[in-house]
């Protein structure tokens, strides 16, 4: 997927990973730290950390569409912040693989120890706090690393677009 109605999909795409990846990670937190919420949130936990972990390389290789049709020019600042962008969007995936297997863990271990199909130490005490700690580690670090790629290309995709002086259709902003 390169293009939607006419526009880069990178473009529109990273509102579901912006959205996708602080949500995934907040449900996660919630279901391994709080099981009143855990049982409230259920099995839409894993779905939406899931649909997040998804979004997350498609996203990326929609970006890499658009990188390849986009002059990028390292020497100047606004390219710097481009191949930062592009530097830290290439390493989410890792960190929404991470939240998913914990969104994953934390809903299905209580599921598998109820059904007495799993061993009893993955209802343990131990278990328990191990996934809430990880949960929260990852999480944090997820959020962050979105919000820091969003930033980056954002500041990338404006930061030298705005003119001081109205200008024609088809003109660049005049040299300063």
């Amino acid at each position: 997927m390169n293009e939607i109605n006419g526009l880069p999909a990178h473009i529109l795409l990273i509102h579901l990973v912006v959205i996708g990846i602080p949500v995934a990670a907040g449900m996660t937190v919630l279901s391994a730290v709080w099981p009143a919420a855990r049982r409230r949130l259920g099995i839409s936990t894993p779905i939406i950390a899931l649909l997040a972990l998804i979004c997350v390389p498609i996203t990326t290789n929609a970006g890499e569409w658009l990188q390849r049709h986009v002059y990028i020019n390292p020497a100047t600042p606004n390219g710097q912040l481009i191949l930062t962008h592009i530097r830290l969007g290439d390493g989410l995936t890792p960190w929404a693989i991470g939240l998913f297997v914990l969104a994953l863990a934390a809903w299905g271990l209580p599921v598998l120890v109820r059904r007495s199909k799993g061993p009893a130490v993955l209802g343990s005490t131990g278990a328990q706090i191990a996934v809430g700690v990880l949960a929260v580690a990852i999480a944090a670090v997820a959020v962050v690393q979105a919000y820091r790629i969003g930033d980056a290309g954002a500041k990338a995709a404006w930061s030298s677009n705005f003119c001081a002086v109205e200008i024609a259709v088809g003109q660049s902003c005049p040299a300063s």
